[in-house]
């Protein structure tokens, strides 16, 4: 279960890869990549084991100057996305 204070990291399967041909950022994986959109992009750059999910939705809104409440859900959303699929784990 993700939660504000889960400190998320992108799974050591999967890696983040920008392709300069196609100016997108994607998450490859075995087999398999995801093509992220800019805002995804940089919530999966974030997701070092380093910051917490609050930390995270804090500097995005911050940055986007956006309600933190939105953001959150958003990041949730995304992060859950991801835990689904196996390519997001929990820092120790």
């Amino acid at each position: 279960m993700i939660s504000r204070e889960t400190r998320p990291r992108i799974a050591a399967k999967a890696r983040l890869r920008y392709d300069r041909k196609a100016e997108r950022t994607m998450l490859l994986y075995p087999e398999k990549g995801m093509v992220l959109n800019p805002t995804a992009a940089e919530i999966a750059k974030l997701c070092t084991g380093e910051h917490s999910v609050g930390a995270i939705v804090d500097q995005l809104a911050s940055k986007y100057a956006k309600e933190a409440t939105t953001i959150e859900r958003e990041v949730m959303d995304f992060l859950s996305a991801l835990a689904e699929r196996g390519l997001l784990q929990e820092a120790a």
